[in-house]
């Protein structure tokens, strides 16, 4: 196995009339050695194009692609030792599973018939579909599609895997249980894998690291942790997490923030924070509003219900500051707390949970951190 590197990667598009159109702009990643890495973002963003580039179906702008420390930039396809997995599994309708999971090796390999043989029935009944070895894919669910072009890829036994979006196919249900599988399948080859999505709870529940993309440029890698508790900027705090997180444009005056329908009282250690900037945007993450029936301190503030969105073990409740109304926000209480539409409740904005980013430029000058080391120790 071995680590995959971008440095700088760029891809321009030329169209017919001359214009050029940036789809990525100098990504730098790396993703180590078994590692599981989630790209995520926005349609259009140049998720696809950066997998593209490295498997080589798309030509490199500008920057480095290194596999294993060697640039792969002109390497042909077939010889990157990367396998991929299409968003349409891209099986051939005419050849049984057996043959689709097989030609692969016969194409590009020496590998004599019978270990060929042994290897695409090793792999099958890893992924169970070995009861489905003769049947074509127009006789296959999706899931057992989905399985097959799994199944294509790991017979190769590549260094890097590819996944292009490979579940956006699947019924509710069988996406979830799919995310389980894949994690389970990836550790258990502990084959160092990039798989695009656009789901966030995808990128969340699967990666070991996430990056995030918007318009062709690298926003922010961390842990699926790090970047929801620790946003680098405005738009992954928007991006990650549903409900999103709620923002108010505020004016710094001294320790408050000022907004049209609240002020918010800081600590000085909260001032020290925001390094002079006077123009700013608070955020909180739903989770942290509390909706309290009274007043508890200097952060809370009263509120009207607009909406209820029972979710069965929370509740989504849609606020707006009262009496005047304006634009809601969202607080995520526990699903047996009960609140109904048109009640006033006070809403509570603890000041540990906030978040607090440059109006301007996006970048996140507070954010709430976690201390993965002082997290509680799971029940047994």
């Amino acid at each position: 196995m071995a680590d995959l590197e971008l440095d700088d990667v760029t891809k321009v598009f030329r169209e017919d009339d001359g214009n050029e159109i940036t789809a990525v702009d100098e990504v730098s990643l790396r993703i180590d050695d078994g590692e599981f890495l989630v790209l995520v973002g926005p349609s259009g963003c140049g998720k696809s194009t950066t997998l593209r580039m490295v498997a080589g179906l798309e030509t490199v702008s500008d920057g480095a692609i290194r596999l294993g420390g060697s640039v792969i930039n002109e390497t042909q396809p077939k010889d990157r030792d990367i396998a991929m997995v299409f968003q349409s599994y891209a099986l051939y309708p005419h050849m049984t599973v057996r043959e689709n999971m097989s030609f692969g090796l016969e194409e590009s390999t020496a590998m004599p018939d019978d270990e060929i043989a042994a290897t695409v029935d090793e792999t099958a009944a890893m992924l169970g579909i070995d009861d489905l070895l003769d049947r074509k894919p127009d006789e296959l669910s999706g899931g057992q599609q989905q399985r097959v072009a799994l199944g294509r890829a790991i017979v190769r036994d590549p260094e890097v895997f590819l996944l292009d979006e490979p579940l956006s196919n699947l019924d509710a249900k069988l996406r979830a249980q799919m995310r389980t599988e894949l994690q389970r399948l990836q550790e258990d080859l502990g084959v160092s894998t990039i798989y695009v999505t656009h789901d966030q709870t995808e990128a969340m529940t699967m990666a070991d690291k996430i990056a995030i993309l918007n318009d062709g440029e690298l926003q922010q890698v961390g842990t699926p942790l790090e970047c929801y508790h620790e946003p680098a900027n405005l738009f992954v705090a928007g991006f990650i997490g549903e409900p999103s997180m709620n923002f108010f444009d505020v004016t710094r005056e001294g320790d408050r923030l000022v907004h049209e329908d609240f002020e918010y009282a800081l600590s000085a250690e909260t001032v020290d924070e925001l390094d002079g900037n006077e123009e700013l945007v608070l955020g909180i993450r739903p989770e942290d509003v509390a909706v309290r029936s009274s007043h508890e301190d200097r952060h809370s503030y009263e509120a009207l219900v607009d909406v209820v969105e029972p979710m069965g073990n929370e509740n989504n409740v849609y606020l707006t500051f009262a009496p005047d109304g304006g634009e809601p926000f969202v607080a995520t209480i526990d699903g047996l707390q009960h609140v109904e539409d048109g009640q006033t409740v006070v809403a509570r904005l603890p000041e540990e949970a906030i978040h607090v980013f440059d109006r301007t430029t996006g970048r996140a000058l507070r954010n709430r951190t976690i201390d993965t080391q002082t997290m509680a120790e799971p029940q047994i």
